[in-house]
């Protein structure tokens, strides 16, 4: 009778055993899939070629320091705005400036959310506004009149109603009026709201591969806000990026105007020579080496004729050949012309 229970004792000795080593093991994904009777999923082949470089995770890009610059300056006038808009006290910022594939942004966007499509018109093309729904509520409720909380308002389940867009789009166009302004200062442009989307795939102003430029802002209303981004495809920037790769330092995005009004000081003050031009006539070499004192050289002119005035070969004006003071003059005949830069 011992034995068995010897036997029973060892038994349960090694399942304590193997269930100790089962709880000091540390299982991965492949161990946990492979208890559960869950196969693996296969990898997905790896892309070469042509389709690795297009479909490549890692956005490669210019950095464009002006846009940055835009942007913050863009956040102090619309903070005015949004004040004067919804008579509360609120803080504007800049989250970040980031360049990302317009899919890569779209399918990490969350949802619900209004997107407002709006037309850059000097530029011809189009951009993005996103707005989160915590902050669809809370510029609604605030337009509305509604009581200060400290939670978030999250209305989950239903579509947004056309009062709450119509609220919305008027935030949107003057956000899109504050960035234009901001652009002032690089580009004129107009930015305008053409319509207002909730739906990802109705809203793609780009190809799926297409790098943009993903500005995102936050605001707090007193414990309430959100968040929302301005997205511009780099065709859209097209026409201005070589003024967005500068680099300007000031609130006048560099410009010195007191070096300008210097330099146009000291322009006009700049001694030119300005020669009188009798005629001009071919020679052959021949002809030209020929020439000796008391040659006579016949121009295609008659004796009063004007001669021509020129600056660095550019001629500027016409005029008679006289004398002022026992001096030889010239006498214009036709004003200045203004060359062309």
């Amino acid at each position: 009778m011992t034995e068995p229970v010897s036997d029973a004792g060892g038994a349960a000795d090694a399942v304590t055993r193997d269930g100790d080593d089962l709880a000091n093991e540390t299982f991965d994904q492949a161990s946990i899939d492979a208890l559960f009777g869950i196969e693996s999923a296969p990898r997905p082949a790896r892309r070469t070629g042509l389709r690795a470089l297009i479909e490549a995770d890692v956005a490669h890009h210019e950095r464009l320091p002006m846009l940055e610059i835009v942007c913050e300056r863009m956040v102090r006038t619309f903070g005015t705005s949004m004040r004067n808009l919804t008579s509360d006290s609120l803080d504007v910022h800049t989250e970040q400036v980031r360049t990302s594939r317009f899919a890569d942004f779209m399918n990490h966007l969350p949802l619900p959310a209004m997107i407002g499509v709006f037309r850059a018109k000097q530029w011809g093309n189009y951009g993005l506004m996103t707005v989160d729904s915590s902050l669809v509520y809370a510029v609604v409720d605030s337009l509305l009149g509604g009581r200060r909380v400290t939670q978030q308002l999250r209305i989950d389940g239903r579509a947004f109603t056309a009062i709450e867009t119509h609220l919305v789009g008027r935030m949107i166009q003057q956000t899109l009026d504050d960035f234009a302004y901001s652009f002032a200062a690089i580009e004129p442009v107009d930015f305008q709201l053409e319509r207002v989307e909730v739906t990802p795939r109705f809203a793609a102003i780009a190809a799926p591969t297409n790098l943009t430029a993903v500005a995102s802002f936050r605001i707090d209303m007193e414990g309430r806000g959100g968040r929302f981004n301005l997205v511009l495809p780099f065709a859209t920037l097209e026409p201005v990026r070589e003024k967005l790769l500068q680099r300007f330092v000031g609130e006048k995005l560099g410009r010195d105007t007191m070096w300008e009004a210097h330099m146009a000081d000291q322009l006009l003050r700049t001694e030119v020579q300005v020669e009188a031009v009798l005629g001009e006539k071919e020679m052959r070499v021949d002809e030209y080496l020929a020439l000796a004192a008391g040659r006579t050289i016949s121009l295609d002119r008659a004796p009063d004729s004007d001669v021509v005035l020129e600056c660095g070969g550019v001629p500027l004006a016409a005029g008679r050949i006289g004398t002022h003071s026992a001096l030889a003059a010239v006498q214009l005949s036709t004003a200045v012309r203004e060359v062309a830069r």
